[in-house]
């Protein structure tokens, strides 16, 4: 069973309905005890990166999160869910993020963009996660967002995209796949990314 932590941010509901498409038991859940119990934890997220934080730690699955990446137990974040892996987030003044990550997330501030970023961008592979077919490189994914994550290092860079910069729209570490892009609302080539983090699961 893969919990789905619901905190009260983000479109949990697209994310549950995705995962049973790739055959995935899911649990949409608040409970600590679900999340340290489940196989895999997933962390979609859309919204204000203080928020996130601040709604985690009132449930304290903050906590709960870190424990289970520690102990290797695999984990998707979606959107809000990759950035809120890192140590700090620019965004409405400086708040820190779990920390399971080195790197912060900044804005994008060139004059030329529209900002949120949003719509379809292709994501090159950089350091591709081996369950993660290789003909997903390339393909387009759907984005929102106006921050992005600046990695401490190149390590942990799964996969790269162009938006006026090259910024990180993956990254992969150990038993922690996360996206900046929404796979759920990124048609096939989004399925195929969850169905090949059920591999993972099941091999985890």
């Amino acid at each position: 069973m893969i919990a789905i932590v619901d905190y009260g941010m983000g479109n949990i509901r697209s994310v549950s309905k995705a995962f049973e498409k790739v055959g995935a038991a899911v649990k949409i859940t608040s409970s600590l005890a679900d999340i340290e119990d489940a196989e895999a934890i997933a962390l979609p997220g859309v919204g204000a990166f203080k928020d996130c934080i601040s709604n985690l730690q009132s449930i304290g699955a903050d906590e709960s999160i870190i424990r289970a990446v520690e102990k290797g137990k695999p984990f998707l974040g979606i959107c809000l869910g990759l950035q809120c892996l890192f140590e700090e987030s620019e965004e409405f003044g400086l708040s820190k993020g779990l920390g399971l990550l080195k790197g912060r997330v900044i804005r994008f501030n060139s004059p030329n963009l529209k900002i949120p970023h949003m719509g379809w961008n292709r994501v090159s592979f950089v350091h591709r996660p081996p369950f993660i077919p290789e003909d997903l490189n390339g393909a387009y994914f759907y984005f929102v967002h106006s921050y992005y994550v600046v990695p401490a290092s190149e390590d942990v860079v799964g996969g790269v995209t162009n938006y006026g910069i090259d910024f990180t729209s993956m990254v992969y570490k150990d038993n922690i796949v996360a996206t900046q892009f929404h796979p759920e609302k990124s048609q096939d080539a989004g399925l195929g990314i969850l169905r090949a983090f059920m591999d993972f699961v099941k091999r985890a």
